[in-house]
């Protein structure tokens, strides 16, 4: 069974040596509890290579005297993981999002106290930190699947900051350029989003696991320009004039109703999270097309494009 890692500790307080699990360890420290309580532990490396490559370059940073400042969620699970793996080589921040950014950007300007800035930020800094010295030389890497767009901003933010305090001759020195590290499918299903986002549509559908980190920013951005219905499966799709969808907001689920407008030609954005599998949107697709007499099947759609 598959295990959150938040749930790491109801499975030590329960399992015992006449059980066998098996049991998805994101965090390492999570790997040695399970030893000490007499538990063999068999390791199977099945970490996404995007994400295992920001952790090399986490490393790649330590090795070179650079702190780390993560873009991510702090409470989610591969932002954990990303902290635990780089507070072991170098000094590491996270922050959530721009409005954070701007924190560490007036301390580096030093229009910020610093008391005040550890408060702000009390849990979310690796043991040690201290932004008098760690905050002099930086790089910027992300949880993979946040905008990746906010994660080039913030990091323009520092960047700029450092430029004004060490001089844009002397940048290379105090900041590491962590481009590479962007999850290019995350990357593309999100210029994808933007680029769907041009066209004139009545409302969205936004296919994709309701923990996505990724599929939620996804529905943020089309919640910008129209109507967004968040599902997981087809299955939501109640009725031709009902549909139950995950509210982010607030963690919830909600029915509405008459979401398809009552006309002849509608026009739908169709999108899902990077890892939402093909056969699911194709079902939601097809529950939609459903609901209408005399549509052309997809395949002569498609061969339109051809």
């Amino acid at each position: 069974m598959a295990i959150r890692s938040q749930y790491i500790r109801q499975l030590l307080d329960a399992v015992d040596n006449n059980n066998a699990n098996r049991i998805c360890i994101y965090q390492e420290e999570n790997e040695q509890k399970l030893i000490d309580i007499g538990i063999e532990v068999h390791k199977y490396n099945t970490t996404c290579p995007f994400v295992e490559r920001v952790w090399n370059r986490t490393q790649q940073l330590g090795d070179e005297n650079y702190s780390v400042i993560i873009h991510g969620k702090h409470n989610h699970e591969e932002t954990r993981a990303t902290f635990s793996h780089s507070q072991k080589n170098a000094p590491s921040i996270i922050v959530k999002n721009l409005a954070e950014t701007k924190y560490l950007v007036d301390f580096i300007d030093g229009t910020m106290k610093k008391d005040e800035f550890m408060n702000l930020f009390e849990g979310k800094y690796s043991e040690g930190f201290d932004p008098d010295v760690h905050l002099t030389k930086v790089g910027v890497v992300n949880q993979t699947t946040m905008l990746a767009t906010e994660t080039n901003e913030i990091a323009r933010l520092i960047k700029e900051a450092i430029a004004k305090k060490f001089g844009a001759d002397r940048l290379k020195e105090y900041f590491a350029d962590t481009r590479d590290t962007l999850c290019y499918a995350t990357n593309d299903n999100q210029q994808a989003t933007y680029s769907l986002l041009q066209s004139k549509a009545d409302f969205a559908i936004v296919v994709g696991g309701y923990n996505s980190s990724n599929t939620s920013h996804i529905v943020e951005l089309c919640e910008e320009k129209l109507p967004t219905y968040y599902i997981s499966t087809a299955n939501e799709i109640l009725a031709k004039n009902m549909i139950r969808h995950y509210d982010h907001h607030t963690s919830s689920m909600k029915t509405s109703k008459n979401f398809l407008p009552d006309k002849d030609k509608v026009e739908v954005i169709l999108t899902s999270g990077a890892s939402c599998p093909d056969a699911t949107v194709e079902d939601v697709l097809q529950t939609i097309l459903s609901f209408y007499d005399g549509v052309k099947p997809v395949e002569d759609v498609l061969a339109d494009f051809n």
